[in-house]
């Protein structure tokens, strides 16, 4: 899941404000004739429309386990990857369970800050996990993680605003460049929200003309062959044709809202935003307003970035044992299918798509086709620097600050500095 990846970079520096975290608690947590007691100090990213659902999901943990409390702290995802580094870091203040975003496991366990789960009870029936999830949770040999929501980017569109317009949902960029000309003409409205202050989003474009940003393989940095060129070509021309709006800072609110209140017809987003979306005033009345399809391609192929979030405990935790069964219960296939039927995300868990609340859910039947296509990211400990580099690139692009050619070179270049021995 991404919201505002950019904003990871600008906290670096800020120091842990959460209080009364597991690190520093007291209570081990251990088996006391066979019950969990003490405390579980849980961190969780999501947004405002699910962190209600995900605190009482938290909290459920209690009436299983009466012997522990449950600390449920939201901590907004652009802050948290600093939050949890520093906490960590200084062994003070670091949550018992963090909800990670899937590029940060690798990192955390690199840094030594998460404890390995094999063999413990936060592992439970790994062979139910997607393959693909499950990929993102190990580091060296081992996993660290256990795997919670999956997923990818999909166009939501506004079903009435293009059948006004007399256009079909747009298939590739150059379908949306014509589409947009047809809804300004007709309504006055743009056609597409164009993601500038994120680096995620520049993913569909670049996979869309058949490039990446690594073969991890090979070790080669592949951003700035002519593939990575064209994606920015792609991205500008829509922008300089009017054909979508962009936005250097707070992308993911003036989305939404631009999307959801009808300035746009159209947008790349994810699953996380289908409840925040749904209270629009395009659709508050009117769910079937809404509309989800492929991410539209490029000269190549179709395609998106796989994300999504997983459950990682901090390897200081004075209450492992409690942490654990803690892992298993919110990645369990129960509690994913509540997810499900509450937030319309998708599950980790192969299950839990027998379910018939989750089978008959109409965003998970179309995202979870997309998430099956979608492109793994590098499960390396600098994923997540990978995309500082774009997001300076990116705004210059856009802006008109340097060429699509010297963007990709430039990303290229930051790539062989952080990666030493990539070529």
């Amino acid at each position: 899941m991404r919201r505002g990846i950019a904003a990871t970079a600008v906290v670096a520096a800020l120091t842990m404000t959460a209080a009364a975290c597991g690190g520093d608690d007291g209570d081990s947590g251990k088996k006391s004739g066979g019950k969990l007691s003490g405390t579980v100090t849980f961190w969780d990213t999501s947004n405002d429309a699910e962190k209600a659902t995900y605190e009482k999901l938290a909290k459920g943990f209690e009436d299983l386990h009466p012997g522990v409390e449950v600390k449920y702290v939201n901590v907004p995802f652009g802050e948290a990857n600093a939050k949890f580094k520093n906490a960590a870091g200084g062994n003070s203040g670091a949550p018992d369970v963090m909800r990670t975003e899937v590029a940060w496991v690798a990192d955390f366990a690199n840094l030594g800050y998460l404890a390995p789960l094999e063999g413990t009870a936060a592992l439970d029936k790994p062979e139910d996990y997607l393959p693909q999830a499950a990929a993102s949770t190990e580091f060296k040999g081992k996993t660290y993680a256990a795997p919670q929501t999956i997923d990818t980017l999909a166009l939501f569109y506004n079903k009435k605003m293009l059948k006004s317009a007399g256009v079909e949902v747009p298939k590739t960029f150059d379908d949306v460049k014509s589409a947009a000309k047809k809804i300004k003409s007709k309504s006055g409205r743009t056609g597409l929200y164009l993601r500038g202050d994120d680096p995620y989003f520049y993913l569909p474009y670049l996979y869309g003309e058949g490039g990446d940003l690594l073969d991890t393989k090979k070790k080669e940095v592949t951003v700035d062959d002519a593939e990575g060129a064209k994606a920015f070509e792609v991205m500008k021309d829509l922008v300089d044709s009017k054909a979508a709006v962009t936005d250097a800072s707070d992308g993911y609110n003036n989305q939404l809202n631009a999307f959801k209140d009808g300035d746009v017809a159209m947008a790349l987003d994810g699953p996380w935003s289908i409840e925040g979306a749904l209270q629009g005033k395009q659709f508050k009345g009117d769910k079937a307003n809404l509309g989800v399809a492929p991410v539209p391609g490029g000269s190549a192929r179709q395609a998106s970035p796989q994300g999504g979030w997983n459950l990682a405990a901090y390897a200081g935790s004075k209450n492992l044992d409690a942490s654990y069964e803690f892992i298993k219960y919110m990645s369990s296939a129960k509690v994913q299918q509540q997810t499900t039927e509450k937030l319309s995300l998708l599950p980790t868990r192969t299950s839990v798509y027998d379910v018939k609340s989750v089978k008959g859910n109409q965003m998970v039947q179309f995202f979870k086709p997309a998430v099956d296509k979608s492109v793994q990211r590098p499960w390396i400990p600098e994923a997540n620097s990978l995309f500082e580099p774009i997001r300076l690139e990116m705004q210059k692009v856009l802006s008109g600050k340097t060429s699509p050619e010297d963007g990709a070179k430039g990303i290229g270049d930051a790539y062989r500095k952080l990666l030493k021995d990539y070529k």
